[in-house]
């Protein structure tokens, strides 16, 4: 997993999503549900074999980001493809949800 910040989130994220689609954990490290979330992510994304990359964003850190997304709850969970957000998700999910996020944003 990759990790960007505010200054970095463009080339990271948004850049590379013209080519590879991203998920996008926005997290913090005080956030329990973040803490199980990622480590599913983590999995799935890795199981898809480079089909689609994985970036987190400590909201702690990184207040412009959030703000950009208008994130208010964390976990926040975006899907990009091609500059744009495609699906997303707030709250963490079962390791068969996200599953079926990352495969439906595999496929796009």
């Amino acid at each position: 997993m990759n990790n960007a910040t505010d200054a970095t989130f463009t080339a990271k994220v948004l850049d590379r999503s013209a080519t590879l689609p991203v998920v996008v954990d926005l997290w913090a490290a005080w956030c329990g549900p973040c803490r199980v979330l990622t480590p599913i992510l983590e999995k799935v994304v890795e199981e898809s074999g480079g089909a689609v990359d994985l970036v987190a964003v400590d909201v702690d850190k990184n207040p412009r980001t959030a703000q950009a997304f208008g994130v208010q709850s964390i976990p926040s969970v975006f899907a990009f493809k091609d500059g744009k957000v495609v699906d997303s998700f707030i709250g963490a999910r079962s390791e068969r949800a996200v599953r079926k996020f990352v495969e439906k944003l595999a496929r796009r």
